[in-house]
Order: structure tokens, then C-alpha cells, then sequence
């Protein structure tokens, strides 16, 4: 069988990724052009010429907590399991045109490997203050992440995140540029669905289960006097409270609990309601400049859009018109805005969704990937 000649790309993450979004964006963009293998968890993705399965027992998280405190980073990345793991996967492993180091946790590793184009890093979050809600992470682990970026970040050869807060913190504190590629899925063809003046108006939010993402838009229903209904499509990350929500929720009908939806198919479930409704205190420094995947997939979906004055998400909806945002992130704010709100406004804002739907989608967004793997690759052979 003759060889691939394909330039050959390795895109590394330490998550499952058959569910990680983002990179299944990454490997989408790719395919066709590169021969990509993989490293990561579960199975191998689709369109990947060779997948590198790290075992499902490694915990990546992992880290050696004496050497954390003794400030022993460099050990305590190299000792870590998950870096051993992908160590010994790697083994052998003919070179890399191109590695895309998805996460600063995987970005040692990938400049170990000393591709012949480069590197990109790909950083999902702004990691010095990932869970800084947390004093034992601020004083045990956010000195270590702190560290990953100050000596490994400015030596990738190209490096994107996902929104422009997020790249300007890295910019201010650690001299980083990073150009921005937003969490946003493929292009769906559909059509706003149109309101019901007389009818309960439909809202609707998918994600985790998790308190702090939920307990705002859940006491607003409890808030609001207008008529309207709460349908919850909920990733079971977190079992006890997902199955207090059932419970709690189990005779009621305005709010409803249902399964996750692939997200593949999420955009036509989305589409059958008229606002997807998103807020999320700022806890920390990343949910403050949260841009997340399901405010470009209510758009996809068609909808109008209700989310609290996180910096970034309200940019968005003002820039695009694609609904309200609510003066703060308590549940009384939201209900406001939610009571607000009557059937031509929401129509409007569908259409505004349906006008913006290209430009927000993976395929225009993900031109930053594609002109920084390019460029590596064109290194190689002039």
C-alpha cells in the first residue's frame, strides 16, 4: 500500500474525544488535507488515519502533589500519568509534519516531539485561573499552570483561544498573542419557526447539570409572570443534582428535563423553541469571559437569545441583535427580561439569528486554525 503523502498532523488533547467539540472541529478541518492522527481519550475519531488511545484508568489530571508544593513543576508535568502514558504512545512514532497541542497541558509534550513545520497551541481556556473559586487550587495548582504558560506558551509556533478576553489576559500577563477561534459549530440549514402570539413562550437550555449554571435560570421560572416553558436538555456530569432536578421537576409543566441531544442533532431540537436563555455568574475569571458552544448553537438554532452581561456573550447578542441581555446575573434580572419580552420582538431576534447563522458558524470561524496550520506546514519544503 503506498504511503499516505499527506503531511502528517498530530492533534493531541487529554480529553475524550469523540464528545471534545472543539477539537472534533479541529480534526473536521483537517482530514481531508492532512493525515491526522490523534491523541487523546475513547475511541478514534472519525476521519483520523491513526489514533494514540491514552487508557481510560490514566486520570489526566493527576499530579504529584509534594512536587507541586516543593514548586517542582517540570517533575511533577513529567512524572504526571497522563504525560507517561503519551509518552509511551508516541514511542516510535515517525515525525510530524505539524502537532496541534490542544491545551498548555499538552503543549511540553508536542514541543518534545519537534515537528518539522512547528507547533500550534490551542488554548480552550485561560488556565492560570481555570478554578480559582478554589483556595487549594489557587494555592497549589494555579502556581504550576502559571508557570506551563510562562515557559512553554511563548515557544509554540502559533497559538489561538477562544475569545478575545481571554487572548488579551494572556497578551498582558505573559506577553502571549494568540489569535481567537470561537466555539462554533457547522452551518445548519433551517428556518425560524415561528412564534405563537397567544401561546406560552418556549425557552430552552442544554449543557451540564451543574448548580451554578442552572440555579439562576431555574429560580427565574419561578419569577417570571408571563406564560412560558422551560425545556432542559442536560449532560449528566453531575448525577445527584441531575437527578434532584427529575425529581423536583417530575409533575411539573413548565419546566421539563431531557436528555442530552448529539450535537449533531441539537440545532433541529433547538429549533422547535423560540429563546435560548443562558446565564452564568462569574465565579471566576473564565465563566466571566465565557463564550461558550451553546450561544452559537441557539443561533444555529434560530433563536432568540436571553443571557446575562458576561462581556463576551452580551458583545455577541448586541453586535448581532439576537436578543436581550440582562442587567445583572441574579434571577431577578432575568426574569425581567424574560417578562419583557413579547412574540414580534422574539420573531425579530429568530431572524436575526437566521441572518447571522453563517458568520457564526465553525466554517467561517475556524479559518484561524486553518491559516495557522497551513503556514507550519508550508515550512517544510519551502
Amino acid at each position: 500500500m503506498p504511503a499516505d503523502p499527506r503531511p502528517r498532523l498530530l492533534i493531541m488533547a487529554w480529553s475524550t474525544l469523540r464528545s471534545d467539540a472543539r477539537v472534533l472541529r479541529q480534526i473536521r478541518l483537517f482530514s481531508s488535507r492532512y493525515a491526522v492522527t490523534t491523541l487523546g481519550y475513547g475511541e478514534a475519531p472519525d476521519g483520523v488515519v491513526e489514533h494514540l488511545r491514552i487508557p481510560d484508568e490514566v486520570v489526566h489530571w493527576h499530579k504529584d502533589r509534594r512536587l507541586l508544593v516543593l514548586r517542582r513543576f517540570d517533575a511533577a508535568y513529567r512524572s504526571a500519568p497522563v504525560t507517561r502514558a503519551a509518552v509511551e504512545l508516541l514511542a516510535g512514532q515517525r515525525r510530524f509534519v505539524v502537532v496541534l497541542a490542544d491545551d498548555i497541558d499538552t503543549l511540553p509534550l508536542a514541543l518534545d516531539l519537534a515537528p518539522t513545520g512547528g507547533v500550534h497551541a490551542d488554548l480552550h481556556e485561560y488556565h492560570p485561573r481555570q478554578n480559582e473559586e478554589s483556595r487549594r487550587w489557587r494555592t497549589f495548582v494555579a502556581p504550576y499552570y502559571r508557570w506551563l504558560v510562562r515557559r512553554y506558551g511563548p515557544l509554540a509556533d502559533s497559538v489561538t483561544t477562544v475569545g478575545e478576553g481571554i487572548a488579551r489576559e494572556y497578551r498582558l500577563r505573559f506577553g502571549l498573542r494568540s489569535g481567537v477561534v470561537v466555539n462554533a459549530p457547522q452551518f445548519v440549514d433551517l428556518d425560524p419557526v415561528p412564534v405563537e402570539p397567544d401561546a406560552p413562550l418556549r425557552l430552552v437550555h442544554s449543557g451540564n447539570a451543574q448548580r451554578h449554571r442552572l440555579d439562576v435560570i431555574l429560580e427565574a421560572m419561578d419569577l417570571v409572570t408571563r406564560s412560558m416553558t422551560l425545556d432542559l436538555y442536560l449532560m449528566p456530569n453531575d448525577p445527584a443534582y441531575l437527578e434532584e432536578l427529575r425529581e423536583r421537576y417530575a409533575a411539573s409543566d413548565r419546566v421539563r428535563i431531557h436528555p442530552p441531544v448529539a450535537p449533531h442533532e441539537l440545532p433541529a431540537t433547538l429549533n422547535a423553541h423560540d429563546v435560548g436563555v443562558y446565564v452564568l455568574p462569574p465565579v471566576s475569571f473564565n465563566h466571566l469571559w465565557a463564550l461558550p458552544n451553546k450561544v452559537f448553537d441557539f443561533v444555529q438554532g434560530r433563536l432568540a437569545l436571553v443571557v446575562g452581561p458576561s462581556p463576551e456573550m452580551s458583545a455577541l447578542v448586541r453586535r448581532h441583535r439576537l436578543g436581550l441581555v440582562s442587567d445583572d446575573f441574579s434571577a431577578a434580572s432575568l426574569a425581567a427580561a424574560l417578562d419583557s419580552l413579547d412574540a414580534d420582538q422574539v420573531a425579530g431576534f429568530k431572524e436575526a439569528s437566521h441572518a447571522a447563522a453563517h458568520e457564526l458558524s465553525a466554517e467561517r470561524q475556524v479559518r484561524g486554525w486553518e491559516r495557522a496550520i497551513d503556514t507550519l506546514a508550508a515550512r517544510v519544503g519551502g
